[in-house]
């Protein structure tokens, strides 16, 4: 038997930078009452959300991550050519092939960069992270970058009344590279497939071939409604508050720390509700700072924790060298949680 040449990487990775994007089109939650019976006060009591912002045409799945992707690598103080790798974890690119990620590479400048994407929903960021890590220290790449993007606008029912406020769209990038020290702890990741049916795609695309309209759902004006995302709402929130508090203890202890050790504590945002049941089940102290990015740019699935990110380090909330705890949940049901230096 031939004897293989081991694979030699860093000992180590961490992120390197950080980059975000907003669309610039900010939306108030009068508009989303505009198709359904509620009120501005019930959106926010029940979310904590008061606007999110959503894409216009230009604004592509590709065009949000090429611009975050910019920051991040900047950030990191890299040049392009220096990626190897490019993992885009999104659910609303809706061409099936070839991967928004080839595209991405190729308009970032990178040297041939491998270039994929997957589907993860709303843990989709710490999935990419892992492999991201993964492909460093096993000696496939130098530098990664992952992106979290999303388009949910163009999967949200604006006449459902469970999920029409919730949804916004962005894309958030960070860059991983090499390091001598840990700065990524283990991940605690997985997936609750049979609670697959909380959170799903109302119909499969396949349904809009000829002969399938009739199983298709009607708008109020009899119009045929394209696929949107719904979820059961209270089997969703319940999960997330008592099981994901447990993944997220459980990425403490895989890292050797307590929440004590913490600065920033950045659940995916989509909720605050469910976002201050963790806190407080978590027992953070106050010293912790939590990120509430959901105020003001909804749930962005696979973009809201760089998101996040992002604008905890601009603003000054949180600083460069600071332990954060990150998790994410969602569609699947999956989820990803780790502890990282941030960049």
């Amino acid at each position: 038997m031939a004897k293989l040449k081991p694979s030699k990487g860093a000992p180590y990775a961490r992120i390197l930078g950080v980059g975000g994007y907003r669309p610039t089109r900010v939306v108030p939650n009068e508009v989303i009452l505009e198709k359904i019976d509620s009120s501005d006060e019930w959106i926010r009591s029940r979310s904590g959300i008061e606007t999110r912002h959503w894409a216009n045409d230009e604004e592509t799945v590709a065009a949000m991550s090429i611009e975050a992707s910019g920051k991040a690598i900047a950030d990191a103080g890299i040049a392009a050519e220096q990626i190897g790798g490019v993992i885009v974890s999104t659910v609303s690119h809706f061409k099936q092939t070839p991967a928004v990620a080839t595209e991405i590479a190729d308009k970032l400048g990178t040297n041939k960069a491998a270039a994929f994407d997957i589907s993860a929903g709303c843990a989709g960021f710490g999935y990419g992270l892992t492999l991201a890590k993964g492909m460093i220290v096993e000696g496939s790449a130098e530098y990664v970058l992952v992106i979290g993007v999303e388009r949910l606008s163009d999967l949200t029912d604006l006449e459902d009344r469970a999920t029409a406020f919730l949804f916004g769209d962005g894309a958030g990038a960070v860059v991983v590279g090499p390091a001598q020290e840990p700065h990524i702890g283990p991940t605690v990741w997985g997936s609750e497939g049979d609670k697959s049916e909380t959170i799903e795609q109302t119909v499969p695309w396949n349904e809009f071939q000829i002969g399938n309209v009739d199983k298709l759902p009607l708008d109020s004006e009899g119009n045929v409604k394209f696929p949107a995302i719904t979820q059961e709402g209270q089997a969703v929130f319940r999960w997330a508050v008592f099981e994901m508090a447990k993944v997220a203890q459980q990425a403490l202890d895989a890292a050797g720390i307590t929440s004590d050790d913490l600065d920033v504590f950045i659940p995916h945002q989509a909720n605050e509700r469910i976002i201050d049941s963790m806190v407080k089940t978590l027992k953070l102290p106050e010293h912790v700072t939590v990120a509430r990015d959901v105020r003001t740019t909804g749930n962005t699935s696979a973009a809201s924790i760089p998101l996040a990110m992002e604008r905890l380090l601009a603003t000054g909330e949180a600083k460069s060298g600071d332990t954060a705890l990150v998790i994410g949940f969602g569609a699947g049901l999956v989820y990803a949680a780790t502890v990282v230096t941030l960049p």
